[in-house]
Protein backbone atom coordinates (compact mmCIF):
# COMPACT_ATOMS: atom_id res chain seq x y z
CA UNK A 1 0.00 0.00 0.00
CA UNK A 2 1.33 3.54 -1.22
CA UNK A 3 1.77 6.08 1.34
CA UNK A 4 0.10 9.73 0.12
CA UNK A 5 2.10 12.58 0.37
CA UNK A 6 1.51 14.72 3.20
CA UNK A 7 -0.58 12.40 5.50
CA UNK A 8 -3.98 12.55 7.75
CA UNK A 9 -1.37 14.50 10.56
CA UNK A 10 -0.31 16.62 7.19
CA UNK A 11 -3.94 17.13 6.01
CA UNK A 12 -4.94 18.01 9.68
CA UNK A 13 -2.95 21.00 10.12
CA UNK A 14 -3.54 21.92 7.10
CA UNK A 15 -7.06 22.01 7.80
CA UNK A 16 -6.96 23.84 11.45
CA UNK A 17 -4.15 26.31 9.77
CA UNK A 18 -6.61 27.52 7.09
CA UNK A 19 -7.61 31.15 7.70
CA UNK A 20 -11.19 30.61 7.79
CA UNK A 21 -10.76 28.07 10.82
CA UNK A 22 -9.05 30.13 12.80
CA UNK A 23 -11.27 32.81 12.71
CA UNK A 24 -14.17 31.02 13.60
CA UNK A 25 -12.70 29.78 16.96
CA UNK A 26 -11.86 33.13 17.69
CA UNK A 27 -15.09 34.12 16.79
CA UNK A 28 -16.78 31.00 18.94
CA UNK A 29 -14.22 32.31 21.95
CA UNK A 30 -15.67 35.72 21.78
CA UNK A 31 -19.01 35.04 21.49
CA UNK A 32 -19.04 32.93 24.30
CA UNK A 33 -17.00 35.47 26.58
CA UNK A 34 -19.86 38.21 25.01
CA UNK A 35 -22.59 35.86 26.05
CA UNK A 36 -21.14 35.40 29.65
CA UNK A 37 -21.53 39.31 29.55
CA UNK A 38 -25.37 39.28 28.40
CA UNK A 39 -26.23 36.69 30.67
CA UNK A 40 -24.78 39.12 33.59
CA UNK A 41 -26.28 41.65 32.45
CA UNK A 42 -29.60 40.01 32.18
CA UNK A 43 -29.86 38.42 35.56
CA UNK A 44 -27.81 40.79 37.31
CA UNK A 45 -28.77 44.11 36.11
CA UNK A 46 -31.92 43.91 34.02
CA UNK A 47 -33.85 41.28 35.52
CA UNK A 48 -33.80 42.80 39.13
CA UNK A 49 -34.53 46.03 37.93
CA UNK A 50 -37.58 45.48 35.47
CA UNK A 51 -39.05 42.00 35.69
CA UNK A 52 -38.32 41.87 40.21
CA UNK A 53 -41.26 44.95 40.69
CA UNK A 54 -43.41 43.11 37.80
CA UNK A 55 -43.13 39.76 39.79
CA UNK A 56 -44.23 41.64 43.25
CA UNK A 57 -46.94 43.19 41.78
CA UNK A 58 -48.31 40.03 40.56
CA UNK A 59 -47.18 38.68 44.36
CA UNK A 60 -45.06 35.60 42.73
CA UNK A 61 -41.10 35.09 43.74
CA UNK A 62 -39.80 33.73 41.29
CA UNK A 63 -40.83 33.26 37.56
CA UNK A 64 -39.26 29.87 37.41
CA UNK A 65 -41.53 28.36 39.67
CA UNK A 66 -44.76 29.16 37.81
CA UNK A 67 -46.42 25.83 37.10
CA UNK A 68 -49.73 24.76 35.91
CA UNK A 69 -51.08 22.95 38.41
CA UNK A 70 -51.44 19.25 38.08
CA UNK A 71 -49.60 19.00 34.87
CA UNK A 72 -45.81 19.88 36.26
CA UNK A 73 -45.55 21.92 32.72
CA UNK A 74 -43.11 24.62 34.11
CA UNK A 75 -44.27 27.73 32.20
CA UNK A 76 -42.49 30.58 34.47
CA UNK A 77 -39.15 28.76 33.33
CA UNK A 78 -40.09 29.20 29.88
CA UNK A 79 -41.35 32.94 30.00
CA UNK A 80 -37.92 33.40 31.77
CA UNK A 81 -35.87 31.79 28.50
CA UNK A 82 -38.41 34.00 26.35
CA UNK A 83 -37.29 37.13 28.19
CA UNK A 84 -33.96 36.19 28.23
CA UNK A 85 -33.40 35.81 24.67
CA UNK A 86 -35.52 39.12 24.05
CA UNK A 87 -33.35 40.91 26.44
CA UNK A 88 -30.12 39.71 25.11
CA UNK A 89 -31.15 39.81 20.94
CA UNK A 90 -32.18 43.49 22.40
CA UNK A 91 -28.54 43.93 23.46
CA UNK A 92 -27.29 42.45 20.68
CA UNK A 93 -29.10 44.53 18.31
CA UNK A 94 -27.92 47.50 20.10
CA UNK A 95 -24.42 47.14 20.34
CA UNK A 96 -24.70 46.13 16.38
CA UNK A 97 -26.27 49.25 15.51
CA UNK A 98 -23.76 51.27 17.65
CA UNK A 99 -20.96 49.77 15.74
CA UNK A 100 -22.98 50.47 12.04
CA UNK A 101 -23.10 53.88 13.40
CA UNK A 102 -19.37 53.91 14.27
CA UNK A 103 -18.73 52.39 11.07
CA UNK A 104 -20.50 54.67 9.01
CA UNK A 105 -19.15 57.76 10.56
CA UNK A 106 -15.70 56.87 9.65
CA UNK A 107 -16.69 56.25 6.05
CA UNK A 108 -18.02 59.62 5.84
CA UNK A 109 -14.87 61.18 7.49
CA UNK A 110 -12.62 59.31 5.39
CA UNK A 111 -14.71 60.88 2.09
CA UNK A 112 -14.83 64.28 3.58
CA UNK A 113 -10.64 63.48 3.82
CA UNK A 114 -10.37 62.20 0.43
CA UNK A 115 -12.44 65.60 -0.70
CA UNK A 116 -10.23 67.59 1.04
CA UNK A 117 -8.30 68.88 -1.40
CA UNK A 118 -4.21 68.78 -1.02
CA UNK A 119 -2.71 71.82 0.81
CA UNK A 120 0.28 72.08 -1.44
CA UNK A 121 -2.39 72.28 -4.62
CA UNK A 122 -3.62 74.84 -2.75
CA UNK A 123 -1.03 76.63 -2.26
CA UNK A 124 0.63 76.45 -6.03
CA UNK A 125 -2.82 77.38 -7.21
CA UNK A 126 -3.41 80.41 -4.89
CA UNK A 127 0.48 81.05 -6.13
CA UNK A 128 -0.33 81.07 -9.73
CA UNK A 129 -3.40 83.27 -9.47
CA UNK A 130 -1.03 85.38 -7.12
CA UNK A 131 1.60 85.64 -9.80
CA UNK A 132 -0.92 86.39 -12.85
CA UNK A 133 -2.38 89.39 -10.83
CA UNK A 134 0.86 90.51 -10.65
CA UNK A 135 2.06 90.37 -14.11
CA UNK A 136 -1.70 91.45 -14.82
CA UNK A 137 -0.54 94.98 -13.02
CA UNK A 138 2.34 95.08 -14.41
CA UNK A 139 1.27 95.30 -17.80
CA UNK A 140 -1.04 97.55 -16.76
CA UNK A 141 1.23 100.14 -15.73
CA UNK A 142 3.49 99.08 -18.43
CA UNK A 143 6.84 98.43 -16.50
Amino acid sequence: MARRSGGFLSDFRKFLMHGNVVDLAVAVVIGGAFGKIITSLVEDIITPAILDPALKAARVENLQQLTIPDTGIKYGAFLAAVLSFLVVALCLFVIIRAFEQAKKRLVREEAVAEEAPDPAVVLQEQTAVAIDRLARALEARNL
